[in-house]
């Protein structure tokens, strides 16, 4: 079996392993599942994107912020959301709730003279 990408963690792996198991051979199918499976892994991805506005605007998470942001987030999943702005004392994070991904991210002093577009719902916390 040839493989064209590495794996990067067991989850991906064990998704893998079972698509295989059903016969499942569709590439969007398996993109399909293999988002839902990292959603409900409940582990929060940061996209390149948000990774360089965080750096840029110097916004750092501490362990006790990503699992607020994390709590936060699986909060608005629980309500059906699918685009969600997190505000905290530490900027805001658009999130796209489906894929479990960090989006964007926007410091306090920013949230004063933005307005968010394209999002279902907000949480503070």
């Amino acid at each position: 079996m040839h493989h064209t990408g590495k794996i990067t963690s067991s989850q991906s792996l064990l998704v893998q392993h079972e698509l295989g198991r059903t016969g499942r051979t569709a590439g969007t199918e398996f993109a399909e599942r293999l988002k839902e499976a990292a959603a409900q892994a409940g582990t929060l991805q940061f996209s390149r994107h948000a990774s360089q506005r965080m750096e840029q605007r110097g916004i750092e998470l501490t362990g006790e912020n990503l699992k607020e942001l994390s709590q936060a987030v699986e909060k608005a999943r629980q309500k059906g959301s699918k685009e969600t702005v997190v505000i905290g004392s530490h900027g805001a994070f658009i999130v796209n709730v489906a894929n479990n991904v960090v989006v964007t991210s926007i410091t306090e002093q920013e949230m004063k003279h933005n307005i968010f577009t394209n999002i279902d719902s907000a949480v503070f916390m």
